[in-house]
């Protein structure tokens, strides 16, 4: 379900969406290993606290922010209040069967 911060610019919301339909595509996407959803899946339900202001490099959550952005995006914050992180991270979880991954 998609879930927006009340702080977030029009701007934002929109980079929220598009990294939100990019991540659902991903999940989806059959040869996408199912490891690798997993792995994103344990980001999404990681505390901000334990990411302690880290980046990722993630290929697939760089390129959905740099398709969002139009901007060349080489890491992304690990955090809920970043739009593209938790617009795809959203999308993986909801395109991901609640009983496939134990959500």
């Amino acid at each position: 379900m998609k879930s927006y911060d009340d702080e977030w610019t029009d701007g934002e919301r929109a980079t929220y969406d598009e990294c939100y339909q990019a991540g659902t595509e991903w999940a989806d996407d059959l040869d996408t290993p199912s490891d690798d959803v997993q792995h994103v899946i344990n980001m999404a339900e990681a505390d901000d606290d334990s990411f302690s202001d880290a980046e990722t490099d993630y290929p697939p959550l760089v390129d959905a922010v740099t398709q969002a952005t139009g901007e060349n995006v080489t890491s992304v914050p690990l955090s809920h209040a970043d739009p593209g992180f938790r617009g795809f991270t959203d999308g993986v979880r909801d395109a991901t069967a609640d009983e496939v991954f134990g959500l």
